[in-house]
């Protein structure tokens, strides 16, 4: 089963596709999206790796959390459920 991870301290001129070789290297990578602002499409520092499988995600977050890439000690753990509720507002 696929497992989501959150990347956090991201350089802001980390690109995806070295993010994504550089979770690689623990197994398959599904995706990799760094998050970026709306309005002007720069990094937020911050990004979602998907891995195909569980174990190998869990080997990832435990090796490269508070590890350096790309100048910054990055902030790794399995990412959250997304909470919609955050941005409703009931009028």
């Amino acid at each position: 089963m696929a497992k989501k991870i959150y990347v956090g301290n991201l350089s802001f001129r980390t690109e995806e596709d070295a993010l994504s070789a550089h979770f690689a290297q623990y197994g398959e990578v599904l995706s990799a999206r760094i998050i970026t602002d709306r309005e002007s499409g720069r990094s937020r520092g911050f990004a979602f790796v998907e891995m195909a499988d569980d174990g190998q995600a869990s080997e990832a977050i435990e090796a490269l959390n508070n590890q350096e890439f790309e100048g910054r000690n990055l902030n790794i753990s399995e990412a959250r459920p997304r909470r919609d509720d955050h941005y409703r507002r009931d009028y």
